[in-house]
């Protein structure tokens, strides 16, 4: 059975931060592939300043195109919205029977883990990889058995300041994954992010 970790995220957009990630747990053995699930929206976040969807689909898949083992996912785009993670492991788990899908969320999420929608049923049938997040601290003892802290990068890299570093003009290519890295890609983000 494939051991497919799912990397769920606005992904608004995709950065360097998001990929070595991704590519950590893949070369820490934590699963046989990772999908970068880009979510349409997340129930616990406001919408704000949210990308259209293709678009974050569409760099996310060019980020990791040449990546062995990660790829993008929208399987979400087509699930009852808001997309709870419960809802999208189920669905997964009847489409792809060959894998065990497992959970990659930062320590943020963590901390805020008992108010996800059927989380104790989460903690039961799937294990979770939390990873660190700066400002957010992880227990060391006490975790639920299914729950793995990994000791993954940690980049100051975050989306938020990528966008406003676009819309004032300043440079962002150091901050995106190279295959993005166009000034096409970033033209286009700025007249997105201007709407």
């Amino acid at each position: 059975m494939i051991s497919t970790a799912l990397f769920g995220g606005s992904f608004n957009p995709i950065h360097r931060g998001h990929v070595a990630l991704a590519h950590h747990v893949l070369q820490s053995g934590w699963a046989d592939e990772v999908w970068l699930m880009v979510s349409p929206q997340n129930p616990l976040k406001e919408s704000g300043v949210l990308l259209p969807e293709d678009f974050r689909y569409e760099l996310a898949q060019r980020a990791v195109s040449d990546i062995d083992g990660l790829q993008a996912c929208d399987f979400e785009f087509g699930l009852p919205r808001p997309s709870y993670t419960w809802q999208t492991l189920e669905a997964l788990g009847e489409k792809y029977p060959d894998r065990r899908f497992r959970l990659m969320i930062g320590a943020d999420n963590w901390n805020c883990f008992p108010h996800w929608a059927r989380h104790e049923d989460l903690l039961r049938h799937y294990d979770i990889l939390v990873y660190p997040r700066p400002g957010h601290e992880l227990p060391s003892v006490g975790l639920p058995p299914r729950v793995h802290v990994i000791d993954a990068p940690l980049l100051d890299i975050s989306s938020t300041d990528i966008r406003r570093a676009v819309l004032e003009g300043r440079p962002v290519g150091h901050l995106l994954p190279a295959k993005i890295a166009t000034p096409e890609i970033i033209s286009q983000l700025c007249s997105l992010l201007q709407k």
